[in-house]
């Protein structure tokens, strides 16, 4: 079996392939990069990278030639219609490649009534997959845990979590386990397929109250919850560029529409994933 990775120099898809090589070697993997010149990493390690650019229907049919599992991981940017048409561009890539299996990357928050920003994109993925007469998964991910880590140090200095999401809890998956699951469920056929939709989460859902005394056991500093407004939340990170849409994913986390938890890792990979006060503690630095 030929497996391609999509997004394989992103957060994610680096360790996607990184689990992929160590499952089927490199000989059975490819890494399909929009800017090959960051994948030299790859290609050190014996990894095919090829050029795919989602908006560039012909390079995705190059990029696909002789594949027998596509590990679809979208783009990042928060255009619901450039993500459509990216995914409607992969699918017909993916036809005249004959490339009739794909795992596709997900997450969770796609409820109907859910206000955040890429909530219909994520609905209509799948829905689009079961009409597509391709063999499908769909792989969802919770909140990832690792953005966390990096925010610890502004969370000391404000003592407080701010999400806007009021009393709901909100459930995550550190990246290494989302990998592991996707990469899992590529590679075993009776896991993929068959339209199956697995959505990984860890063991514990937290409210921010709860969130706050796991980061305060880990740092050794007071961390409470002090929400601020959606319309706060998005002022706070406009800088950053996407505060706005985040504070539309918490609004949606307000409505308890984050909270899900699941054993779908563990049906997967056979394990427990990692626990919050686990994962931030082995990352963490005083």
């Amino acid at each position: 079996m030929n497996y391609t990775v999509t997004g394989a120099t992103g957060h994610l898809g680096r360790i996607v392939v990184q689990d992929m090589l160590k499952m089927v070697g490199a000989e059975s993997l490819r890494a399909a990069v929009h800017t090959p010149a960051k994948a030299a990493a790859l290609r050190q390690q014996g990894i095919a990278t090829v050029k795919a650019d989602y908006l560039d229907v012909p390079t995705m049919v190059d990029a696909l030639q002789g594949t027998d599992v596509l590990i679809y991981i979208p783009s990042k940017t928060y255009d619901v219609l450039q993500r459509v048409t990216e995914f409607e561009n992969t699918l017909t890539a993916m036809k005249a490649a004959n490339v009739s299996q794909i795992v596709f990357v997900s997450f969770y928050a796609d409820q109907e009534d859910n206000p955040f920003t890429m909530s219909p994109y994520y609905a209509y993925a799948p829905r689009r997959l079961a009409g597509s007469g391709l063999q499908y998964a769909v792989v969802k991910n919770a909140l990832y845990a690792d953005p966390l880590v990096p925010y610890l140090p502004e969370l000391i200095e404000r003592q407080a979590l701010i999400y806007p999401v009021g009393d709901a809890a909100m459930s995550f998956i550190a990246q290494n386990d989302s990998a592991e699951a996707i990469a899992t469920v590529a590679v075993k056929p009776e896991l993929r397929g068959a339209g199956q939709v697995y959505t990984v989460t860890q063991n514990e859902a937290y409210t921010m109250p709860r969130l706050g005394e796991v980061m305060t056991a880990v740092t050794g500093r007071t961390i409470g919850y002090q929400p601020v407004s959606v319309a706060e939340f998005g002022r706070i990170y406009a800088a950053e560029g996407d505060g706005d849409e985040l504070g539309s994913m918490y609004a949606g986390g307000a409505k308890g529409e984050l909270g899900l938890m699941t054993d779908d890792f563990k049906t997967i990979t056979g394990r427990n994933p990692e626990d919050m006060t686990h994962f931030l503690k082995t990352r963490y630095q005083r």
